[in-house]
């Protein structure tokens, strides 16, 4: 797997056609196989054609006869569809939540059928254990990689593509839909678009619209990459990648994830080198400085930098429904609905999440709200999520 679903600090700051049939009933035994869907072509909310796309998937557990005991896990910003297991024989799980999806944990393998996805335009483009069409891939109708003349794509087309992936399997309904950070937007998404194929709705680390806080934030996130010269206006296949703002692009991606307490509690105001100080040399480094550029360069190896600017692009235009009105958008969902969400999130602001609750129930669909505490901030709903094991359970039970 790529480094940065190994490196524990990594981990932490993000992360064919066909079916899986047995009649064995022993238990799913961790390794992962990585499979390929493909679409002769998809047509964008946007009303623009991208031919031949492809998405990853893997899937944990085994589909039942009534094909009824799917668990779709959409995946996070930064993330992939390696949500558990492990891809080699001998290797250790590093799937993203390892700790909840297993045999009797509470996305029990042994009962469900977990299924998980890249998106289009994933970020890890260039990770050897990613399948995703976007600006990195090659147009055939030129032959040449897409760059900017790829079509923006929206939450609401990742969620198409995955319902088109499902259908492929004969699974119309969902036992459950469950994502964190951008995959809590394309659960949202799922529930408020086909509220008749989700029974269960549960929303990590994430609100109903990408607010003006959000939208901010993810300019930020995008703004180096331009700023970048190399990037040409998103021309570089055939040249130098923009690699140096690629990794400031990562770097806010991290930090902002975070939470001051982690950094304050890990770093202290330590030296990146205990032999320069930076109050007296001006290239010397802080700790936490040093970590964050450390992290974001192994992250620029498998990311692309225009897939980082069409995932900005389509965070920042979500609101449940895909319409005018959230209230409209978040009144469609009649699952039942658990949110997890973190009080210290930096990304998505708490009083956004408990909105999007009160808009859900508003019409009495039963929304539960539970926190997941620890000092990481917004990524509490990725390194914690264990906290839940019980809520998590009894809900999908």
């Amino acid at each position: 797997m790529a480094l940065i679903q190994r490196h524990p600090l990594l981990t932490s700051a993000f992360i064919s056609i066909g079916l899986i049939a047995s009649s064995s009933l022993m238990a799913w035994d961790g390794l992962v196989e990585k499979q390929t869907f493909e679409l002769e072509n998809f047509t964008t909310q946007g009303g623009e054609t991208i031919p031949e796309v492809s998405v990853g998937w893997e899937a944990y557990g085994e589909l039942n006869e009534a094909r009824d005991n799917a668990i779709l896990i959409t995946h996070f910003f930064s993330g992939t569809s390696h949500a558990a297991g492990r891809y080699e024989t001998e290797g250790e799980p590093t799937g993203y939540w390892d700790a909840i999806i297993g045999p009797g944990k509470p996305l029990d393998t042994d009962e469900y059928y977990i299924i998980a996805s890249d998106t289009l335009v994933n970020l890890n483009a260039h990770d050897p254990n990613v399948t995703t069409t976007g600006p990195a891939s090659i147009n055939p109708d030129t032959g040449e990689p897409w760059g900017m003349d790829f079509p923006v794509v929206t939450i609401r087309d990742f969620v198409e593509v995955q319902r088109e992936l499902l259908e492929s399997q004969g699974i119309e309904s969902l036992h459950a839909v469950m994502g964190a950070s951008m995959s809590a937007l394309q659960a949202f998404e799922w529930a408020s678009a086909y509220p008749d194929r989700v029974e269960r709705l549960i929303p990590v680390i994430g609100g109903g619209v990408a607010d003006p806080w959000l939208l901010a934030t993810l300019s930020a996130w995008g703004a180096p990459i331009r700023l970048d010269a190399n990037w040409n206006e998103g021309d570089y296949y055939d040249g130098e990648p923009p690699t140096d703002g690629l990794k400031e692009a990562l770097k806010l991606v991290t930090l902002n994830a975070n939470h001051w307490e982690w950094a304050n509690d890990t770093f202290n105001r330590d030296w990146a080198d205990e032999g320069r100080d930076p109050a007296k040399d001006i290239n010397a480094r802080y700790a936490i400085e040093q970590t964050l550029d450390d992290i974001a360069a192994a992250r620029a190896e498998t990311s692309d930098a225009n897939h980082l600017l069409y995932l900005v692009q389509a965070n920042q235009a979500f609101m449940t429904g895909h319409g005018d009105s959230l209230e409209e958008g978040l009144a469609a969902i009649d699952a039942p609905t658990l949110m997890l969400y973190s009080e210290s999130d930096l990304v998505f602001a708490p009083e956004g999440v408990r909105h999007t609750a009160e808009l859900i129930e508003a019409d009495g669909t039963e929304v539960t709200l539970e926190t997941l505490e620890g000092d990481r901030g917004h990524l509490n709903g990725v390194l914690f999520i264990d906290q839940a094991s019980d809520t998590l359970r009894a809900f999908l039970e």
